[in-house]
């Protein structure tokens, strides 16, 4: 009879922790479950805040020397007026380069009259020209048209990206929206890893911020959860085994 009792306590005492575990932990941990923020660096210059600046992560898992990179930010503009991205400079690459119009653009141009205004200057030339002429009006009217096809050249030439941002409103650069490219890059880069991008705007100026690889974003599969009832079921019933034979070899 004390061979069953001590059987049966011992099988008690083996169950205690199991069922502790179980309502502690349960079948997925919280820490399990919490979601890791994925967010680059940010820096703000005058009415412009910049988010989540980074590289965006390569097919291969690195980039090579001379390759290129999407760059991906949020640009923010929290002022009331139209600001413009001029240019995007740095030492670890050749040069920026806007491969897709922005998307929200077309407030843009609307914004960007003002702007036509003082970009005009393309029209100035083209009023100064005529003056030059002096002898042909009509050649005025033409030269016009010249101008505000060489205006956009000589502005993208320069720089390589020309981006407008309306007042309270926000311009995503990557691959799904404005994409503009690193172009030839002087050193392989990994996750993590980064290089110093400067960009200057018409009016909130000159700001530097690191752009790192980005990680890769790949659901991690988990197995099939434990089924601490089912342990118990078994450990239980080896403890009653264990009991009844205790009390038939009594």
């Amino acid at each position: 009879m004390n061979r069953a009792l001590r059987a049966a306590t011992m099988g008690a005492l083996l169950i205690g922790p199991v069922a502790l575990t179980a309502c502690s932990a349960g079948q997925v941990t919280q820490t399990a479950t919490q979601d890791r923020d994925k967010v680059g660096p940010s820096e703000q210059v005058g009415d412009i805040l910049l988010r989540q600046v980074l590289l965006e992560y390569p097919e291969e898992g690195a980039y090579e020397e001379g390759e290129d990179a999407s760059l991906i930010m949020a640009i923010v503009n929290t002022g009331q007026a139209e600001d413009t991205l001029l240019s995007i400079e740095g030492e670890g690459f050749d040069e920026a380069v806007l491969t897709a119009e922005p998307t929200p653009v077309p407030p843009a141009p609307d914004a960007a009259a003002p702007e036509g205004t003082a970009t005009p200057s393309p029209g100035a030339t083209a009023t100064t020209s005529p003056e030059g002429t002096g002898t042909t009006s009509p050649d005025g009217t033409a030269t016009p048209g010249s101008p505000t096809t060489t205006a956009p050249a000589t502005g993208t030439a320069s720089t390589g990206v020309e981006i407008a941002v309306p007042g309270n409103s926000t311009v995503y650069l990557g691959p799904d929206d404005t994409a503009v490219e690193l172009v030839g890059l002087s050193e392989p880069l990994t996750a993590g890893q980064g290089l110093d991008v400067t960009l200057t705007f018409a009016d909130a100026g000159e700001v530097t911020v690191t752009a790192r690889v980005a990680t890769p974003e790949e659901e991690i599969e988990r197995g099939e959860p434990f089924d601490f009832h089912h342990e118990e079921q078994e450990t239980g019933s080896d403890s009653r085994e264990v009991a009844t034979g205790a009390g038939q070899g009594e």
